[in-house]
């Protein structure tokens, strides 16, 4: 896993606001990664307000690629980008070595934070997790962390004194709370520290999350509509509630849609259909059924990406 040495730079954080697009993984008819696709999506992003990439997650197929696919990702990314947008790379694990091996690797090649999940499938408990993004900030602490709670996908569910706890550790900054649970998002935006980032993760109760304080959306909606997604997180972030919820009313219809199957499923079904880069998935991941695709284009429709 070497990497060559970039020079690591701190982005404040009011740069890792705003929408947080987590970028699919294009790949070729083979399953192969198709590189030259990934860095045409990053220039779109860039020049359709993107305000964060976040790379080689849940929706960039983290789970399939291998070692160093997945470090590849991070570099093309990293590369691609030239610094005019921060990229959040995708370094979780549910072994902590491979964690930060991970993160090492993104820290070398000059990403500007890393994302770490909750360690899935071992079930790991409070303790566990605690120490798990302990040793990750101790051995990685200058590429700032944003931990990711998604027991939907985990089973392991990250507790709300936990967060506390590792907020208080140098080198984490925030939390992708996916749980949708906007209680819950609440309690942690009034007791976490001011300087301690929350995002959502669950683009239909975004809106909600940041006008309660959230700092932005780390979005699966964003890979096809990335300058309305954009333009809600301003409005929300603002307090602006009028114009969050007018953007917010026209992309429900993704929202629901792009999850009729797994995601990535019909998100790249989605961006295959508005010629953004090819729908291939790797195995066990399969095409989006048939029955399936009506709905998805309907979203597309009713949301203004497709027209008649």
């Amino acid at each position: 896993m070497a990497a060559f040495r970039a020079t690591h730079k701190e982005i404040p954080l009011e740069q890792l606001t705003g929408s947080i697009v987590a970028l699919v993984t294009p790949m070729h008819d083979d399953g192969s990664v198709d590189y030259p696709a990934l860095r045409r999506l990053i220039d779109w992003h860039i020049d359709e307000g993107t305000d964060c990439l976040g790379v080689v997650g849940t929706t960039g197929e983290s789970p399939t690629v291998d070692v160093e696919e997945h470090c590849e990702i991070i570099r093309v990314s990293v590369e691609q980008a030239r610094g005019r947008v921060p990229v959040m790379a995708g370094c979780g694990a549910n072994s902590t070595k491979e964690a930060i091996e991970l993160a090492k690797y993104a820290r070398g090649v000059g990403a500007d934070c890393q994302l770490q999940v909750v360690p899935y499938y071992n079930k790991p408990t409070q303790e566990g997790q605690y120490q798990h993004f302990k040793a990750i900030a101790e051995a990685v602490g200058d590429l700032p962390t944003v931990l990711y709670n998604v027991p939907g996908r985990t089973v392991a569910d990250m507790a709300h004194d936990t967060v506390l706890r590792l907020a208080q550790l140098p080198g984490i900054i925030g939390i992708k709370e996916a749980t949708g649970n906007i209680e819950r998002a609440q309690w942690l935006i009034r007791e976490l520290p001011k300087s301690f980032a929350v995002y959502s993760g669950d683009d239909p109760t975004a809106v909600a999350l940041m006008l309660c304080g959230g700092q932005g959306n780390i979005s699966v909606t964003a890979n096809v509509a990335p300058r309305k997604m954009h333009e809600l997180c301003v409005a929300a972030i603002a307090g602006d509630v009028r114009r969050a919820m007018q953007i917010q009313f026209e992309l429900m219809p993704l929202h629901r849609n792009l999850f009729v199957e797994p995601n990535p499923i019909p998100v790249k079904w989605a961006m295959a259909r508005l010629g953004l880069c090819g729908g291939a998935l790797r195995l066990p991941l399969t095409e989006l059924a048939e029955g399936g695709r009506p709905v998805v284009e309907a979203a597309l429709r009713a949301s203004g990406l497709l027209k008649d």
